[in-house]
């Protein structure tokens, strides 16, 4: 028991020291008012339900917001349930919302596709859960952490690009809510007021 717990903590400090140093400067990725990477856009990728779907099938009369995650990531569960709750409300708004796990299974089984459909029953998405089974989504978006969210316009450009709001373990003293606020906005045909933060997450496992 000594052990497996001693495995597990040493495995989460590995996750925090690269969200800690993504904390404190840019994650890159596709510039403001990009459009999302021609060379992906179309890529069909395996949801949940067994459908094959691309970001192109998804995009919304309003804008699209493509959110990269996994199950294992302990900033990804803290912010899971956030997540899940805007891409579904959104989803109603005429936002297109994809959420894409670019994880090695791998790396962690826990973000395999059975692990990925239970945990979209559990929560409850009305969204799709996509596996990016070779990473080229992630890496032509250049996502590096999880969760990191990529809002689009209506007219197709990177509107918002960042995290989720300010606060990942406490939604009762969350301040600021980055992501929310920009999807108010975009919906309303507006800037987000704040279009872009520093990511914050676990490094995203790329597939070899």
């Amino acid at each position: 028991m000594k052990l497996a717990s001693r495995i597990l903590a040493f495995a989460f400090a590995l996750c925090a020291v690269g969200a800690a140093a993504r904390a404190g400067e840019s994650t890159g990725g596709l510039a403001l008012g990009s459009k999302v990477p021609a060379a992906v856009a179309k890529t069909k990728m395996k949801n949940v339900d067994g459908k094959m779907l691309s970001i192109a099938d998804v995009t919304g009369k309003a804008g699209t917001l493509v959110v990269f995650t996994c199950n294992h990531c302990p900033f990804a569960k803290d912010w899971e349930q956030r997540i899940v709750e805007l891409g579904n409300t959104y989803a109603a708004k005429g936002i297109g919302v994809i959420l894409v796990n670019a994880n090695d299974p791998t790396s962690h089984t826990d973000d395999g596709f059975e692990e990925m459909q239970a945990h979209a029953k559990n929560r409850g998405m009305k969204i799709p859960y996509v596996v990016d089974a070779t990473s080229g989504v992630a890496r032509a978006f250049g996502a590096s952490v999880t969760p990191e969210a990529f809002l689009f316009d209506k007219g197709g450009k990177l509107a918002y690009h960042g995290t989720i709001d300010d606060n990942r373990q406490e939604p009762d003293k969350v301040k600021t809510r980055y992501l929310k606020d920009a999807l108010d906005a975009v919906a309303a045909g507006k800037t987000p007021p704040v279009p872009e933060t520093k990511g914050l997450g676990c490094s995203i496992k790329f597939r070899s």
